[in-house]
């Protein structure tokens, strides 16, 4: 039942990542932080993109 339940989250999470990704914001972002990100991979980058908009979102 736990892997089911993880491969469930797994399967959310890359959707979540992929939506994220096609969104204006995260590309508007993407282009402003080019340099920053040419080595990250796409998991990576959302994560940054998620905690720079939360911190954003917290002031």
């Amino acid at each position: 039942m736990a892997k089911l339940q993880f491969s469930r989250d797994s399967d959310i999470w890359q959707n979540l990542q992929y939506a994220i990704a096609a969104s204006s914001g995260f590309q508007r972002w993407q282009v402003e932080s080019y340099t920053q990100l040419q080595e990250l991979r796409l998991e990576q980058q959302v994560q940054r993109y998620l905690r720079e908009t939360l911190e954003t979102l917290a002031y």
